[in-house]
């Protein structure tokens, strides 16, 4: 992997990349995840890794074949040791998934559906996002206010219909699929006193 120096060198180049120990995991991860549970499973191990090796927040992100379960990337989230306030779990999974294929679009002519597996309900620049990748498919562990009473984070105004603007574009949703175990380590982050990143959760300086 490249160093921090090396990524600062070019003033005009965004650089946003995995952490080496997540690269290291999808190379022992099997090529197919057949099922839902085991797809999340993965997506949920990584996030929790991802607090553990301090390498970002409690967020995990897959792309997938939605019908055979082919694996492409599983993204975590990267702000605070990027530096970037959009290297969102979300956001790394589908920029390194359309960048793996050598596509825009994942849903375009000649690809079989994809799908994007989530341990949570995307926050609202994700859901834009997921919008907008091409994505078939949106699985995620749980939606509702728990994330944000129990962590902290601000996930910003959502829309109230957010589900049928998913199912308008033709993406469907998939929910709560190991929701517990997804709670369990947002409560696990929480008691782990590490640092929150609300951007002075909106108040002007």
């Amino acid at each position: 992997m490249s160093n921090p120096a090396a990524r600062s060198a070019d003033p005009f180049r965004l650089f946003l990349d995995l952490p080496e120990w997540a690269v290291a995991e999808l190379q022992q991860l099997p090529e197919y995840l057949p099922d839902l549970p085991t797809r999340m499973a993965a997506v949920i191990r990584f996030a929790r890794l991802n607090v553990q090796r301090q390498t970002g927040g409690p967020f995990a992100a897959g792309v997938f074949e939605r019908d055979s379960g082919r694996l492409i990337v599983i993204g975590v989230n990267r702000v605070m040791p990027l530096n970037c306030s959009s290297a969102h779990a979300e956001v790394m999974a589908l920029s390194l998934a359309q960048q793996q294929l050598g596509v825009y679009d994942l849903g375009g002519p000649g690809l079989p559906a994809h799908q994007l597996v989530v341990n949570w309900s995307p926050c609202a620049m994700c859901f834009g996002a997921v919008l907008w990748s091409g994505i078939r498919s949106l699985v995620i562990a749980g939606a509702g206010p728990e994330l944000e009473e129990i962590t902290g984070f601000d996930e910003g105004p959502m829309p109230a219909e957010w589900r049928a603007e998913l199912a308008k574009r033709g993406i469907a949703l998939t929910e709560d699929i190991l929701r517990e175990e997804a709670l369990a380590d947002f409560k696990t982050f929480a008691a782990s006193e590490a640092v929150v990143y609300n951007a002075r959760q909106g108040a002007m300086p």
